[in-house]
């Protein structure tokens, strides 16, 4: 650690990024109450406060305010799933008053605290499932923005995966109220390279939405390999979670995971399938090693994400 002093000039890097994110986990898993200042984070890495932020929103698309924010939600879910009573869970989140929470539980969480520890009950979800070229395509949103996509399958299997997602939420189809949300996912399937933009309301760790976020900056037509994105977060030994955060992606074609491969080669798996997976980087014009011959061991280009 650097002084204060030393800090003021010094420019922070993606390792910087890094290190500020344990830090900020660390006061959130302490409970620490009150917002995260910029200026203590930037000093415990050695950075200055103005670097620090553009190396957060350059690397993270976040400010480390919003980092801290989101670690503190998460800590918030963890201690209701696990059946803390709502004022314990507010409080070992580092959240001093429940007035704090409440002013944007409404943003964050999309119900109240007592609602989500019940598993969503009350919320509601519209759903459809449409034809495309690649398999059927459900689609499924809160009315703040896409919280599910599954691609491929049996309709029926499709609707099954839903309710299991999301078992305690109310599931209203309503083909005609996705309308424009469907014919946008349609375009990216038909490989698009201007789709219209999609408002999105989903969670994830703190360490999955870094993922995503990186996901969400890959040019149309270009691929990553997942060890690749592990360094742009600045976790450059996270290759394998990387990866499983990429299969833990809600919303995929949104959320381009099909735009990460293997350094080994081919197009590795993929939740809606490898097949589709190479169709959707052909339609893009993405050139990937090894797909041409077509017999790549996906099995083998999984484990072997870097």
């Amino acid at each position: 650690m650097t002084t204060t002093a030393a800090a003021s000039t010094a420019t922070a890097t993606a390792e910087s990024v890094a290190d500020a994110c344990r830090w900020i986990e660390a006061r959130v898993a302490d409970g620490t109450d009150g917002a995260v200042v910029l200026a203590d984070v930037a000093a415990a890495v050695g950075a200055s406060p103005d670097s620090l932020r553009r190396a957060f929103v350059r690397v993270l698309g976040v400010t480390p305010r919003q980092y801290a924010d989101t670690v503190r939600r998460e800590r918030l879910r963890d201690e209701l799933r696990t059946g803390s009573d709502v004022n314990g869970a507010l409080f070992a989140a580092g959240y001093g008053s429940t007035s704090r929470l409440y002013e944007s539980v409404h943003t964050h969480l999309g119900m109240t605290p007592a609602s989500y520890r019940a598993g969503g009950a009350g919320a509601t979800i519209t759903w459809t499932i449409t034809p495309s070229d690649l398999g059927p395509l459900l689609v499924a949103a809160t009315e703040r923005g896409l919280c599910f996509i599954r691609l491929g399958g049996d309709p029926t299997e499709l609707e099954a995966r839903l309710t299991d997602e999301f078992p305690a939420a109310i599931l209203a189809r309503d083909d005609v109220a996705l309308g424009p949300i469907v014919d946008a996912l349609l375009q990216r399937i038909a490989g698009d390279p201007a789709p219209a933009d999609i408002p999105l309301d989903i969670t994830g760790t703190a360490f999955q939405r870094r993922v995503w976020e990186a996901l969400r900056h890959i040019p149309y037509g270009e691929v990553r390999t997942y060890g690749e994105i592990a360094e742009e977060i600045g976790s450059p030994r996270a290759v394998r979670a990387v990866g499983t955060a990429c299969g833990a992606n809600p919303v995929g074609l949104v959320i381009p995971c099909h735009r990460v491969v293997p350094k080994g080669g081919g197009v590795g798996n993929y939740g809606f399938g490898p097949e589709r997976k190479r169709t959707l980087l052909q339609r893009e014009g993405a050139s990937v090693r090894g797909t041409d011959a077509g017999h790549e061991d996906d099995r083998a280009a999984t484990l072997d994400l870097d």
